[in-house]
C-alpha cells in the first residue's frame, strides 16, 4: 500500500485526503477523530488520533476568538459527539495551548448537558430511577462520565456557571460518584458561595421530583468551608470574626436564612439538621434575625407535635433581642413560640423604652435582661405546674361530688321504698345546726342565761324617756 510498490498507492492517497480534505476544516477533523474510536489502537499507532487532536485544538481556538458563523458556540456542539476519552484529550490539548478558560468551560458544559441530559439539563432524573441498582450499566457509565468531566474542569473556581456545578454535584451524589469527585465540586461551590442563590442550594437538597430532601450534608460542608475561610482571612487581618464580618459573609447569611425557610416545610427535616445549618453562620453576620425567625416559625408550623423542650431547641439558634420591632410584635403574639422567646421579645421592648435611644445602655442591660427572663421563665413554668395541679384537684372534687350525689339519690330511693323515715341530714343542714348552737338568743330575745358574765353591769345604761 506504500509508494514502494507503485506511485500514488493507498497510503499516499489516504495522506492526501487527510491533509487536503478531512483535516482542512474543524467539522472534518472532528469526524475523522470520531471514526477513530472504532479503529484503536491502529489509529493510535498511525498517529492519526494525535494529528486530529492537534488540528481540532488549533481550529477551536481560532473559532472561539474569531467566530466564522452563528451561533458563535456552534463548535461546542461539534465537539460533544466525541467519546469522553477523545474529548478529554482535546480539552487537555486546549489547556496546554493556553486557551481561554471561558472557551474550555463552554465545551465542558455543552458536553455534560448532551451526555447527562436527564441529570443536568432536564433535571428529570430519568434513566437513573431508584429501581436501578448501583451496579447497572447505565449507572456505572454515568458515574464514570461524571468523574471524568470533573477531572477536566479548569483550575479557576469561578470558571463555570454556579447552577451547572450544583447540578453536577447533585448528579455525582445521585450516582454515588467517588468522594474525591464530590469534594472537588463542594470546594468549587464553597469558593463562590457569596454568588450562590437559594435556588442553587435547593438543587443540592431535593430529589429530582422535588418531593423529599436528598443531601443536606453537602450543603453543610459547603457553608462550613466558606465560614472557615472567612474566619482565616479575618484572623490574618488581625480582626475579630465574631464582631466584624465581610460583605460576602453578610450575603451568605441572608442566603442561608432564606434557604432554611424553604426547607423548613419538610416534615422529615430533624431539629439537629436544621440547627446544624443555622449555627454555621456566625452571629455577627446577622444584623437582625428576622429571616432566621421566619425560618424558625415555618419549622414550628410544619412540625406541630413538638413539645416545649424541642421548640426551645429550635428557637435557640436565634436571638430574640436582635429582632426588628415588627418581628418582636409578631413573636409576642405567636402561640407557637415557647414562653422564653415571647418574654425575651416583651422585655426587650420595655428595655428599649427605659433606655431610650442609647445603644450603649441597651447593650449593658442585655445581660441583666436575659437573667431576668430566665428567672421569669422558671416562674412561668412553676405557675403552669400549679395550674395543672389545681385542674386535677377540681376534677377530683367534681368526681367525688358526682359519686356522692349518686349515693344520696340511691339512699333516698331506698328510704322512700320502706315507707318513709328520717332523712339523712345534708352538709348544709349540719352546718346550719352548728351555727345555730352559737346563737345566744336561741331561747328568745330576753333569755340571757347563755351570755357570758363578761359584760360590765355596774354602771346602768342611760335611757331616754319620752313624755307621752
Amino acid at each position: 500500500m506504500t509508494d514502494k510498490y507503485c506511485e500514488n498507492n493507498l497510503t499516499g492517497r489516504t495522506e492526501g485526503f487527510l491533509t487536503q480534505v478531512a483535516l482542512s476544516s474543524l467539522s472534518g477533523a472532528i469526524a475523522v477523530l470520531k471514526s477513530c474510536e472504532d479503529l484503536t489502537p491502529i489509529a493510535e499507532e498511525l498517529k492519526i488520533v494525535q494529528r486530529c487532536v492537534e488540528v481540532v485544538t488549533s481550529k477551536v481556538t481560532i473559532e472561539a476568538n474569531f467566530p466564522s458563523r452563528s451561533p458563535t458556540n456552534w463548535w461546542t456542539e461539534e465537539l460533544s459527539i466525541l467519546d469522553i476519552d477523545f474529548f478529554g484529550r482535546v480539552i487537555t490539548s486546549m489547556k496546554q495551548r493556553a486557551s481561554k478558560t471561558l472557551t474550555v468551560s463552554s465545551a465542558i458544559v455543552t458536553y455534560a448537558e448532551r451526555w447527562l441530559r436527564d441529570l443536568i439539563r432536564d433535571h428529570s432524573g430519568a434513566g437513573t430511577k431508584s429501581l436501578e441498582s448501583d451496579d447497572s450499566d447505565i449507572r456505572i457509565r454515568q458515574r464514570e462520565l461524571i468523574q471524568s468531566i470533573v477531572a477536566l474542569l479548569p483550575s479557576e473556581k469561578a470558571a463555570l456557571p454556579i447552577n451547572f456545578i450544583c447540578c453536577l454535584l447533585r448528579s455525582a451524589t445521585f450516582v454515588k460518584a467517588s468522594t474525591a469527585t464530590k469534594n472537588e465540586l463542594e470546594k468549587r461551590i464553597s469558593a463562590i458561595l457569596e454568588h450562590v442563590t437559594v435556588d442553587d442550594l435547593l438543587v443540592l437538597s431535593f430529589t429530582y421530583d422535588g418531593e423529599r430532601l436528598f443531601d443536606l450534608e453537602s450543603v453543610r460542608r459547603i457553608i462550613s468551608g466558606f465560614a472557615e475561610r472567612e474566619k482565616s482571612v479575618a484572623v490574618f487581618n488581625a480582626g475579630d470574626f465574631r464582631e466584624v464580618c465581610s460583605a460576602a459573609m453578610l450575603r451568605v447569611a441572608k442566603t442561608v436564612d432564606a434557604y432554611l425557610g424553604e426547607i423548613a416545610t419538610c416534615t422529615e427535616l430533624s431539629i439537629s439538621k436544621f440547627n446544624g445549618i443555622a449555627v454555621l453562620v456566625p452571629k455577627g453576620a446577622r444584623k437582625v434575625d428576622d429571616d432566621l425567625y421566619r425560618a424558625v416559625d415555618i419549622y414550628l408550623k410544619a412540625h406541630p407535635n413538638l413539645d416545649e423542650i424541642e421548640r426551645e431547641k429550635v428557637c435557640s439558634v436565634m436571638d430574640a433581642l436582635k429582632l426588628s420591632y415588627e418581628a418582636r410584635l409578631h413573636a409576642s403574639q405567636n402561640k407557637r413560640l415557647p414562653v422564653q422567646i415571647v418574654l425575651h421579645a416583651l422585655y426587650f421592648d420595655q428595655l428599649k423604652l427605659r433606655s431610650g435611644e442609647d445603644e450603649n445602655d441597651m447593650q449593658m442591660d442585655a445581660v441583666s435582661t436575659r437573667n431576668q427572663v430566665q428567672a421569669d421563665v422558671s416562674l412561668a413554668k412553676e405557675n403552669e405546674a400549679l395550674r395543672t395541679e389545681l385542674l386535677k384537684m377540681k376534677m377530683y372534687i367534681s368526681d367525688i361530688k358526682k359519686t356522692g350525689s349518686g349515693v344520696g339519690a340511691s339512699a333516698a330511693t331506698t328510704s322512700s321504698g320502706k315507707g318513709g323515715g328520717p332523712r339523712k341530714p345534708t352538709f348544709f343542714s349540719s352546718v346550719s345546726k352548728k351555727l345555730g348552737k352559737l346563737n345566744p338568743f336561741k331561747n328568745g330575745s330576753k333569755d340571757t342565761s347563755n351570755i357570758d358574765d363578761c359584760v360590765d353591769v355596774t354602771k346602768p345604761r342611760r335611757r331616754r324617756f319620752s313624755i307621752s
